[in-house]
């Protein structure tokens, strides 16, 4: 650790070394509560500055929402495939990826976590029934516009949500998160300008989900692979035609997961 000439710690350092010490705890305990300040002060005993600066490294991380004022608290938020595809956004818009290319990775991606569902022993008791109710929400929702792509494609994450291998399940997640952040904005700028697809195209994702779903119940891996890879080609070829050179929005991924958070407050 580096120290001042005059024997002091500075503040960066020991700020550093608490937030690695309450990230931990973030990661390892799912139900861990930051405690306020006051008692950190105590538990770490270190300054109130250097608690201040710790919150602040852990907020720029995402893994701490610090609110000040009257009502002031931290809270505290797990790292998931939403928070991972805004960071992997960050990466690929500063690399200036399209979503066309993009698009051309997850299709070699996504159709296998299709597959790997298919081979699960447990699939009919539990895959296949949360995949059917995916697909039943959104058939209930096919002249909604862009209400039916934001329900269709939960259907997408849960397929990858139900990959056993959690190195995959992770990975894939992300890059499924940032697409449909994506796809979404598209379908919400494409209802308000009378742009978006009829409902002819809605149901045609609908039987094509369904089709999927039925390979899976039957353990058909290879045919489910295929049936994903062709569906994902053609439903991307809606935002590709409009949207394809355009670089991909990393805060696209962070309105979806506000979305999200805001939907499940009301639940």
């Amino acid at each position: 650790m580096t120290v001042l000439r005059n024997g002091r710690v500075p503040q960066r350092r020991i700020a550093e070394t608490v937030a690695a010490e309450i990230r931990d705890q973030i990661l390892e305990n799912e139900d861990y509560q930051l405690p306020t300040q006051e008692q950190l002060v105590r538990d770490f005993g270190v300054s109130y500055p250097s608690i201040r600066e710790a919150l602040r490294i852990l907020e720029t991380e995402g893994l701490v929402t610090v609110r000040r004022g009257n009502v002031g608290g931290a809270e505290v938020h797990r790292p998931d495939e939403m928070s991972a595809a805004y960071h992997l956004g960050l990466s690929l818009q500063a690399a200036r990826v399209t979503l066309t290319d993009l698009s051309v990775g997850l299709q070699m991606l996504e159709p296998m976590c299709a597959a790997e569902c298919a081979k699960r022993e447990d699939r009919a008791d539990v895959v296949v029934p949360a995949l059917e109710n995916a697909v039943h929400e959104s058939a209930e929702l096919l002249s909604n516009g862009s209400a039916f792509t934001h329900s269709a494609r939960s259907f997408h994450d849960l397929i990858v949500s139900f990959t056993p291998n959690a190195t995959i399940r992770y990975v894939v997640g992300s890059y499924v998160a940032l697409w449909s952040a994506q796809e979404e904005a598209w379908a919400d700028h494409s209802a308000r300008h009378g742009e978006y697809p009829s409902d002819v195209e809605a149901t045609e994702a609908v039987c094509a989900h369904r089709r999927i779903v039925e390979e899976i119940a039957a353990g058909r891996a290879e045919e489910a692979e295929r049936l994903a890879r062709g569906h994902l080609a053609a439903t991307q070829a809606y935002v590709l035609d409009r949207f394809g050179d355009r670089i991909v929005n990393a805060s696209a991924a962070m309105s979806r997961q506000a979305i999200q958070t805001s939907r499940r407050s009301r639940i």
